[in-house]
């Protein structure tokens, strides 16, 4: 009985996030989402949240957010010198799993911490910048993210709830053909202004202009109505997503995640080769093994 009321609360959250919002996913393509398989614990992460659950959550519900926006051109002078010394990048390896897919269309990343203290070669070069993020503890991650001219990040939606996106424009074309789209509704960046979002709901990204975008990018704790709700999500974080650790040089952390996911993508290009020879063949092997695992889990 009761792994039949584990599937009803699986499948209920995964209808749940597919509708929520106005704008979705392929129904096929949402079922194997990486984000299907975290349904359960956001649709709790929603319903404990202290902030509203909307595309767009204003500033105003984040004061300590202020020292951010307050420094922004001291942040931007060391995201510069990070850009001209050919720093912000994509990942050298395979040892990105979080945002591997975004390095194909040209979007690049300098990570200054990620679920723990900053990385050694973000205190060396970045250090007014860790030294403003290590005061405020409700930023769990962050990063220098670069969007050069003609690059997009195509519709996707984050796997996990349990925080709120923070985007801080630093190097902006100031442009409405520079913007992020979440749920349908986009903004432009502009040099100085901070935006908050909630990166569950579907959301896209293009620069369609000449000149370069950089942003600071953080992951923001959610508050909680309830400690003990707060609590869980400071678990779930620091023992599930923390993992997702990636380094910028030699000598930074790489998380459990990334050190395995090598071997996991040379199966997904394996995946994909097939998919490109025989695309029938490669949906029906795909959720052949996905119904085979649930008839293992639940059938008599």
């Amino acid at each position: 009985m009761l792994k039949w009321v584990i599937l009803a609360v699986f499948v209920g959250s995964t209808l749940y996030v597919h509708f929520r919002g106005r704008v979705r996913l392929k129904f096929f393509r949402q079922l194997t989402d990486h984000s299907m398989f975290m349904a359960p614990v956001n649709v709790f992460m929603y319903a404990c949240s202290r902030v509203p659950t909307k595309p767009y959550v204003s500033t105003e519900f984040f004061d300590d957010l202020k020292p951010l926006t307050a420094s922004w051109q001291e942040i931007r002078a060391e995201a510069l010198a990070l850009r001209d010394a050919q720093q912000i990048k994509a990942a050298s390896s395979y040892n990105d799993v979080g945002f591997n897919s975004f390095f194909r269309r040209g979007w690049k990343r300098f990570y200054l911490k990620w679920y723990d203290d900053a990385h050694p070669s973000a205190r060396e070069l970045c250090p007014k910048t860790t030294e403003i993020l290590n005061t405020i503890p409700s930023v769990k991650a962050a990063m220098f993210a670069e969007l050069p001219p003609g690059s997009e990040l195509r519709k996707h939606r984050d796997p996990y709830a349990g925080s709120i996106r923070y985007h801080l424009g630093l190097v902006t074309p100031g442009d409405d053909r520079c913007y992020i789209e979440v749920d349908g509704e986009r903004y432009s960046w502009r040099d100085g202004e901070a935006v908050m979002f909630d990166e569950t709901y579907i959301h896209r990204a293009e620069n369609g202009t000449d000149r370069d975008r950089i942003i600071l990018f953080c992951d923001v704790e959610r508050p909680m109505r309830w400690r003990w709700a707060g609590a869980l999500n400071r678990f779930i974080a620091r023992h599930l997503v923390a993992a997702g650790a990636s380094p910028n040089q030699e000598g930074d952390k790489t998380g459990g995640l990334n050190r395995v996911f090598a071997s996991f993508y040379a199966i997904r290009l394996k995946a994909k080769a097939l998919r490109e020879w025989n695309k029938p063949l490669y949906y029906v092997l795909k959720f052949a093994i996905f119904g085979g695992i649930l008839a293992w889990i639940f059938w008599p």
